[in-house]
């Protein structure tokens, strides 16, 4: 749960600003911000959403800045209580109705700061997902980058060993990979993985229509993210109950619970909500879905840390992640590929 994920991070002093009020729109001003939302969505060619903690409250699972977040009741000294494991919490509204745009066609690239695996276990496509803090239900190889999606939380933080091996078997037969799982949860000093971080800031850029819901954009570098659409031209709406970072940005301020705005929204696109009829793994946007795993590239260095710390980018690497119209990876270049193909690194895992 997000109480025991919070406690097994590393002490940070900078965790943003905690206990802000909330505020409501009328219902009047709610209703013409909303229509305005789903004609945007309407209108878009692409749209991306950004998720944070606030989508997953009506889950049960506690938020960490709002009025009675984890992180806003550990600054007064008190525990924060909770009625749920992540075993148990059910998609929300708002994971199901980004799962029905997803299957419309009006949502084109999903990218969240969550844990909760609750995105993946809705069934949405996890080849238009990026997971930038990682997934609770998430180990992967440290040696071929295979990953697995389990059915009960992985119990370990901080890109530590699992304690258990990758099965793969290797090319012609010969073995099992027999590479260390690690979890995929960040700590907070962690470098976020380049594969989606790629990914997502390249979604970013194409997309016309940037949507933040839940999250109030303080950590870096996932909540900067929204503004690369706003520089290509973009528009982004915000829908949160608190004061976000980039509020001045945005086209739109829809101050309400997200559920009631993607309920809205749902039906004046007149799109049914998928029902969640148990945990389902997608791993691919053409519907294809496997039981428990997916197979990712080996995960190239980090380009950036979560909080404050950013490292230099790598162009080569953002060459080989571009993104097609439909969301999927474009082949990568002749002289990347090259690059690669010389690279010791990549002869090695090869043998």
């Amino acid at each position: 749960m997000s109480v025991n994920y919070a406690a097994g991070l590393s002490p940070y002093a900078d965790k943003g600003v905690c206990g802000l009020p909330e505020t409501f729109d009328s219902a009047e001003e709610a209703k013409v911000k909303v229509e305005t939302l789903a004609q945007l969505i309407k209108e878009s060619q692409f749209l991306v959403v950004h998720s944070g903690a606030g989508i997953s409250t009506s889950a049960g699972i506690p938020d960490f800045r709002g009025p009675k977040g984890v992180w806003t009741l550990e600054e007064k000294g008190e525990s924060p209580r909770f009625d749920i494991t992540f075993e148990d919490a059910r998609p929300s509204l708002t994971h199901m109705a980004l799962l029905g745009l997803q299957r419309a066609g009006y949502l084109k690239y999903l990218i969240s700061q969550n844990v909760d695996g609750l995105h993946v276990r809705s069934g949405f496509p996890r080849d238009l997902l990026s997971e930038l803090h990682g997934n609770m239900f998430v180990e992967d190889c440290e040696k071929c980058g295979r990953q697995y999606v389990r059915e009960k939380v992985i119990g370990v933080m901080g890109l530590k060993p699992t304690g258990r091996y990758c099965d793969v078997v290797r090319s012609r037969g010969l073995r099992a990979c027999r590479g260390k799982l690690i979890s995929t949860i960040l700590d907070w000093e962690d470098a976020l993985p380049d594969v989606d971080l790629n990914k997502a800031e390249n979604a970013s850029r194409r997309a016309d229509l940037a949507l933040t819901l839940g999250t109030s954009l303080q950590i870096k570098p996932s909540g900067d993210l929204p503004l690369l659409t706003k520089r290509k031209g973009g528009k982004m709406v915000i829908v949160n109950l608190q004061p976000t970072k980039h509020d001045k940005h945005a086209h739109i301020r829809i101050n309400g619970y997200v559920d009631e705005v993607m309920k809205q929204v749902m039906e004046l696109l007149g799109l049914d909500i998928p029902k969640w009829e148990g945990p389902t793994v997608c791993e691919s946007s053409t519907g294809a879905s496997e039981a428990a795993q997916d197979v990712k590239p080996p995960r190239a260095l980090p380009a950036k840390r979560r909080g404050k710390k950013n490292l230099v980018k790598d162009e080569r690497k953002r060459e080989a992640a571009q993104l097609t119209d439909n969301g999927s990876v474009k082949e990568e270049t002749p002289s990347v590929k090259r690059e690669r193909e010389e690279s010791p690194v990549v002869k090695n895992e090869e043998k």
